[in-house]
């Protein structure tokens, strides 16, 4: 499926960006269209850390990813990074690229667009590699960019590159390597992702808007809350009315409300190795919580009135674990 000029153009453009410059003036923002014409409604799956060349149940979890999608009749996917295990990739050569995504998600409703955001695990590679465009001629579903915006008429998605937040990442010395090129100096990176972010999300007039990055604002798994953004990310989240946050990292399918805002967290980490056996307390409303593989499924619509969301949580059967829905009012967008 090749992809649209503006779509290639603006990868190239933000591959070249992100190895001179922490951050653009203006978030790169792709336009996709839904392919449905009677209500212009989204419909998508959500998936993370899956990288592992089909082990760890990878292959299943892909394999009722297509069977959901068609069903659904997809417009395409959301990757919450942690995208190639371990250690990222290699370079733009490496065939763990088609060993961990081409040959595993093989399945029809599956090629449509896949948009991407890096994991920390990426970070440990060469990042740069997963941002280039060389991917697309392997294979044309792969749009990963550090920070951007996808406009889908009834929602606009807003992706934001996560690992730069966390300070460990940068100074514990028991973490590997990470590829800081394009992103260094860390304070610089995170104030232009910040700026970059608030503007977008002040100009967005969609009906819903939806924040992607891999690491969990709010999380009852293995690693919990990140502090770097609930200082730093959530506040304007909560100022500019943003709906849903999609994250990975914890390997792991939750839902957590939000006490004291409309702002619903949502965990997709279970693309394959999972069972991590940990579940914590949070200050925020745990709705669901699956300690396994698995992904989730997400329908937006505005029209007829009122605006409705939708989405459903899948085990690596198939098994519909959660679901929950939301209509919006017309006075709320």
């Amino acid at each position: 499926m090749a992809a649209p000029a503006p779509v290639a153009l603006l990868l190239l453009t933000a591959a070249a960006v992100a190895a001179v410059a922490p951050a653009a003036a203006e978030l790169p923002r792709l336009e996709h269209h839904p392919h449905r014409g009677d209500d212009g409604s989204v419909s998508l799956l959500v998936v993370g850390d899956w990288g592992r060349h089909g082990a760890y149940n990878q292959s299943m979890v892909a394999a009722q990813m297509g069977v959901v999608g068609e069903k659904m009749d997809i417009d395409f996917v959301i990757s919450t990074g942690d995208n190639f295990y371990k250690n990222g990739l290699t370079g733009v050569d490496d065939k763990a690229f088609e060993e961990s995504f081409t040959d595993i998600y093989t399945a029809k409703s599956l090629h449509k667009p896949w948009y991407t955001v890096l994991g920390n695990h990426d970070y440990r590679g060469d990042a740069l590699a997963q941002l280039s465009p060389v991917l697309r001629k392997v294979d044309s579903r792969w749009i990963c960019i550090r920070s951007f915006v996808v406009s889908a008429e009834v929602s606009d998605f807003f992706f934001v590159d996560t690992t730069p937040f966390v300070l460990k990442y940068w100074t514990d010395p028991k973490n590997s390597k990470y590829d800081w090129r394009g992103v260094s100096p860390r304070e610089t990176y995170i104030a232009n992702v910040l700026e970059d972010l608030e503007e977008a999300l002040k100009q967005s007039t969609a009906t819903w808007k939806i924040v992607v990055g891999h690491h969990a604002i709010r999380s009852v798994s293995e690693h919990g809350d990140t502090q770097e953004l609930l200082q730093h990310l959530l506040p304007i989240l909560k100022a500019h009315g943003v709906d849903l946050y999609l994250n990975g990292h914890d390997h792991c399918l939750e839902h957590i409300s939000s006490r004291d805002s409309p702002l619903q967290y949502l965990t997709s980490g279970g693309g394959s190795k999972a069972w991590r056996g940990v579940q914590t307390a949070n200050a925020d409303k745990v709705e669901f919580f699956y300690d396994g593989q698995g992904f989730m499924s997400l329908r937006l619509a505005a029209a007829p009135a009122p605006a409705e969301a939708s989405l459903a949580f899948h085990d690596v059967a198939g098994n519909v674990l959660h679901t929950w829905a939301l209509a919006k009012p017309a006075a709320r967008y």
